[in-house]
């Protein structure tokens, strides 16, 4: 009877053991895929006065109105890497040119870098949390609230919560992932692919507390 029960406990473990490491590996597996798909922008305010806040915003919108053209010029990620590589200064520029217009005296810091995101909605697209290849835009002391957005594929909204992603860029995600994948970060109906993306926030989460501690 003993056996039996002993018996029991070692296949309920390495069953446990099992599912364990299979949802750390299709964590690991879709977390990845998703980073080398995209290249995202972050910009950090000087701090979360009200006046910081809405300079923030509008540092936003006059780099919105640039990046139409980047993006429209390239066709993959490495183009957009590549471009804004090469016109780093022009974004550290047009920060400081609305810092100034706007009657601030600090400066902007632009930087390409892999950096930290939580889990962000971008219209009918998910993105979970993780660390992703970004422009990061850097305000004073950069010690305010961020404001996140995806360069490419071309997700960026001055409002996303009514915009809705262009097919286009649709179809740039589709083709860097594979139909799972892509179901699960626009498919917000499915359950079992709502339970999946749940999953890798839950591994994500605690992937990065521990790294953090």
């Amino acid at each position: 009877m003993k056996k039996n029960v002993y018996g029991f406990i070692i296949f309920t473990l390495l069953l446990a053991f099992y599912i364990f490491i299979s949802a750390l590996f299709y964590v690991s597996q879709v977390s990845s895929n998703l980073a080398q798909s995209v290249f995202r922008l972050h910009i950090i305010a000087n701090s979360n006065s009200i006046e910081d806040q809405n300079l923030k915003y509008k540092i936003r919108d006059e780099l919105i109105n640039y990046m139409d053209s980047v993006c429209s010029k390239s066709y993959s990620k490495e183009e957009t890497i590549k471009y804004i590589s090469t016109h780093l200064k022009d974004f550290e520029n047009i920060a400081n040119q609305a810092i100034i217009k706007n009657g601030f005296n600090y400066t902007a810091n632009a930087e390409i870098g892999n950096f930290e995101f939580p889990t962000k909605i971008y219209g009918d697209i998910r993105l979970p949390s993780g660390n992703y290849d970004a422009l990061e835009i850097k305000i004073g002391k950069a010690s305010g609230r961020n404001w996140w957005c995806v360069l490419y594929p071309s997700l960026c909204f001055v409002d996303v919560t009514s915009g809705v992603v262009p097919d286009e860029s649709k179809e740039e995600l589709k083709n860097s992932l594979n139909e799972e994948e892509y179901a699960l970060i626009s498919n917000t109906e499915n359950p079992e692919l709502n339970f999946k993306f749940k999953l890798v926030e839950f591994f994500k989460n605690n992937t990065m507390f521990v790294a953090r501690n």
